[in-house]
């Protein structure tokens, strides 16, 4: 499996040659499905940067915008003032790379400025025409499928296959190797629950494309689905359980809203795995 490895600029090597990375998802928004605008506040925000870092996060990712089903779009300049204070601040605390999650080649821009190192688009540098060009300004990349409409007849993995290779060769072209751009199949962003499931259930064939997979499926509505938990809350065991089984299948990095629980969940499974 294709493993990611970042250079730092103070000189260590972040790596998921030995275990998963933990990406700590940091919501600078008022409408995040899974904490109801907790960190909104850029206190509120700064403090739980640094609380993730405390646990044992490997990258923090930053965002300002929702991308929940039915989130209202934010404009340029709000989202701009939502996230690059906590850029800022956490650039000068923490020795975590920060990660910039948008859609805006204008917010990704000043926030690489601002002191994050990764760009996580969620519509694999389609959306924005400008972003591969901002892409050239990251250590490394997010590249995630996207759909606007869900359609159960669609081979979704040979669509996903498809969409992110094309994602990679822009980013590719942008001048990143793809050691340095992850690959993330979207799960829930367009997909039914059968097509998430057989997703990760045939994670490992993504690896095919040449480059290092996160998967981001933290407190989903796919796992409530599975075990009927209503509040996004109460979906931790359940998000444990598909991100063991999603690193186990190949995953690189996972993306979570709990981080000291999957330090020691993910810390546990390659233990295990190493021992065999």
């Amino acid at each position: 499996m294709p493993i990611f490895e970042l250079p730092l600029p103070d000189g260590r090597l972040i790596s998921s040659q030995t275990r998963p990375l933990i990406m700590g998802i940091l919501n600078v928004t008022p409408d995040s499905f899974s904490d109801g605008g907790l960190f909104a506040a850029h206190d509120a925000a700064i403090a739980q940067g640094e609380r993730m870092a405390e646990e044992g996060a490997d990258i923090i990712d930053i965002g300002g915008e929702s991308t929940r089903p039915g989130h209202e779009p934010v404009g340029e300049e709000e989202e701009r003032q939502r996230v690059l204070p906590v850029v800022e601040a956490l650039a000068k605390r923490l020795k975590q790379p920060l990660s910039i999650d948008t859609m805006k080649a204008s917010v990704a821009r000043a926030a690489l400025e601002a002191g994050a190192v990764i760009l996580n688009d969620v519509w694999g540098l389609r959306h924005d025409p400008q972003m591969p060009d901002i892409a050239r300004q990251a250590a490394a990349l997010v590249v995630m499928h996207n759909r606007r409409e869900v359609d159960a007849s669609v081979d979704m993995m040979a669509e996903v296959k498809s969409f992110l290779a094309d994602s990679v060769a822009l980013g590719e072209a942008a001048g990143l190797p793809k050691a340095r751009i992850l690959i993330d199949p979207g799960i829930g962003f367009g997909k039914t629950r059968a097509q998430n499931l057989i997703l990760l259930r045939r994670l490992g064939e993504l690896s095919t494309l040449g480059a290092p997979i996160l998967v981001g499926l933290s407190r989903k509505s796919l796992i409530g689905h599975v075990t009927g938990e209503v509040a996004p809350r109460e979906r931790l065991f359940g998000t444990i359980a598909a991100n063991v089984l999603a690193s186990q299948a190949g995953a690189s990095v996972v993306r979570v809203h709990d981080v000291k629980a999957h330090v020691q969940a993910l810390a546990v499974a390659s233990a295990i795995a190493a021992a065999a």
